[in-house]
C-alpha cells in the first residue's frame, strides 16, 4: 500500500490552536486520509484516473464523508488514520447532484465523529478551517470570502456554494469547519479568482446543509431515492453569454446523437439560453433521466435542431464492490 505523498502546509498558512475556541487538534483527527482504486474499465477511469486520493471527514461511528469522485467507480477504499493505520473501507454512497460521496469503514476507526453545523449560518468573513488529513500542518487557516452560485462544466450545479482563500493545495475531501469545530462543509475543487488585478486561488466547498435531507438515502440505497435528472454526458462553459460544447462523455447520450466539441447550445426545448446555469435548470424541468432534450445547436455556421434522448448516469458506473 503505498503512502501518501509527505507535503506540509506553509508555515504562516496553518491554523494555531491557541486562535480557536475549540480543540482543534481532536478535531482534526476527525480528518482521515482517502485512497481509492478504481478498475481501468470503470466509465470514469478515463476523466478521474484509476487511482485517487484526497480526504475523508469521520461524521458517525465508522462513516466518512468524502467529495463523490474520489470513490465513484472504487473496487477498493483505504483509510489513513492520523495514528498511522490503514483501515480497508467500501464505497457506500454518491449523490450527483450534490458531490457528497460516503465510506463504510470495515474496521474500527477509534476516531470521534465531527458533528454537523450549519452552513446556512455562515456569512462571508468568518473564519474557518479547511481540515486535510495529518493535523495542523496539512490544514488551512481560511476565510469564507464568498457564497455565490457554482456552475460546473460536467452537468452540475449548486446554488450556493461555499469559497474560501487562502486555498487547501490537497482540497478533495477535505472538511471545512466553522469557529464551533462543526463540520460545515466538504472540499470540492481548486478555482482560480482575480482579485485586485492578481490572480489568487480559492477552494470551492460543498454546503453541509445539502447533505441533511439525503444522509439517510445514501446509507441505505448507496444513493438517493428518487428519480434521477436527465444527463446529456457533454461538457460546457460559458463564452461571452453562449453555452459552447468543450468536451463529448464516450458513450454517452450527446454522443450518440453526435454533437460534437464547439457546438453552441442557443435553445433547450425552444427555449433560448445564454448561461450554463439556464441550460441546466431548462433541462431538468423537462423531467427524469430518459426524457427527451430538444436543442437548438450552432455549428461551423449552421443552426440545427436535434433531440437528445438523456439517461440516467448511474447506468453508465460499477457497482462498488461489497467486500
Amino acid at each position: 500500500m503505498p503512502a501518501l505523498t509527505e507535503w506540509r502546509v506553509p508555515p504562516a498558512n496553518q491554523p494555531r490552536a491557541s486562535e480557536y475556541g475549540f480543540d482543534l487538534d481532536r478535531a482534526l483527527a476527525s480528518v482521515v486520509g482517502l485512497h481509492a482504486i478504481i478498475p481501468p474499465d470503470a466509465f470514469s477511469a478515463e476523466t478521474l484516473g484509476t487511482e485517487r486520493a484526497g480526504n475523508g471527514v469521520v461524521i458517525d461511528d465508522g462513516l466518512v464523508l468524502t467529495i463523490g469522485y474520489l470513490i465513484t467507480e472504487a473496487e477498493s477504499v483505504w483509510l489513513h488514520l492520523a495514528d498511522g493505520r490503514v483501515v480497508e473501507g467500501h464505497a457506500l454512497g454518491f449523490d450527483s447532484v450534490t458531490g457528497f460521496g460516503l465510506v463504510q469503514a470495515l474496521g474500527e476507526l477509534d476516531v470521534e465523529p465531527l458533528p454537523l453545523g450549519s452552513s446556512a449560518e455562515t456569512r462571508v468573513g468568518d473564519r474557518v478551517v479547511v481540515g486535510g488529513a495529518g493535523g495542523r500542518t496539512r490544514s488551512v487557516a481560511s476565510q469564507i470570502v464568498a457564497k455565490q452560485e457554482f456552475a460546473g462544466y460536467w452537468e452540475y450545479l449548486l446554488d450556493e456554494a461555499v469559497f474560501t482563500h487562502p486555498a487547501h493545495p490537497n482540497w478533495g475531501g477535505t472538511g471545512l469547519l466553522n469557529e464551533r469545530g462543526e463540520l460545515i462543509g466538504i472540499g470540492s475543487l481548486q478555482l482560480e479568482r482575480e482579485r485586485d488585478g492578481k490572480a489568487e486561488h480559492v477552494n470551492m466547498i460543498v454546503p453541509i446543509d445539502l447533505l441533511k435531507p439525503i444522509l439517510e438515502d445514501l446509507r441505505k440505497f448507496g444513493r438517493v431515492n428518487k428519480p434521477s435528472r436527465p444527463w446529456l454526458g457533454l461538457y460546457s462553459t460559458e463564452i461571452d453569454n453562449r453555452v459552447v460544447v468543450i468536451g463529448i462523455s464516450a458513450n454517452g447520450p450527446a454522443a450518440r446523437a453526435e454533437l460534437k466539441t464547439g457546438d453552441v447550445i442557443l435553445a433547450v426545448d425552444g427555449e433560448k439560453i445564454i448561461s450554463q446555469t439556464a441550460f441546466y435548470k431548462k433541462m431538468w424541468a423537462l423531467g427524469a433521466a430518459g426524457v427527451d432534450v430538444p436543442l437548438t445547436v450552432h455549428h461551423e455556421g449552421v443552426t440545427f435542431d436535434v433531440t437528445v434522448t438523456s439517461t440516467d448516469r448511474f447506468k453508465l458506473l460499477k457497482a462498488p464492490k461489497l467486500h
